[in-house]
């Protein structure tokens, strides 16, 4: 797996470990771009606090941010990175699923009878 993926993988889980920052990912995909005040006003939690979020997910390359009107930023989605985690996440799965089915074959597979107890018999 090559390493950029892996660090692309890492940021997208880092900045979605937060509860806070997946409720403000949610409101963006509901609502569309919005500003940070704008995000204010619909979830409990400061303007100054959402800005800090917005900041983590943005150095993970969820979000940018543009320019509105009155010079004010809004921030929209972006899907690439989460796509990068999928991606991540389904070569590990892979990965695992090709193990497990070689320990099942491996398992099922019926063995000789002990030669010791062939000749006891």
């Amino acid at each position: 797996m090559a390493p950029d993926i892996e660090a692309v993988a890492e940021q997208v889980f880092v900045a979605l470990a937060d509860p806070t920052r997946r409720t403000i990912l949610a409101a963006l995909a509901t609502d569309g771009p919005s500003t940070a005040t704008d995000l204010a006003a619909r979830l409990p939690i400061t303007r100054q606090a959402i800005a800090k979020h917005l900041a983590i997910m943005a150095d993970a390359g969820l979000i940018t941010s543009e320019p509105g009107e009155r010079r004010r930023v809004r921030y929209r989605l972006r899907s690439a990175p989460v796509q990068v985690a999928q991606q991540y996440l389904a070569a590990l799965a892979h990965a695992w699923d090709d193990r497990l089915d070689a320990l099942q074959r491996h398992l099922t597979v019926p063995t000789a009878p002990d030669a010791a107890t062939d000749r006891d018999l």
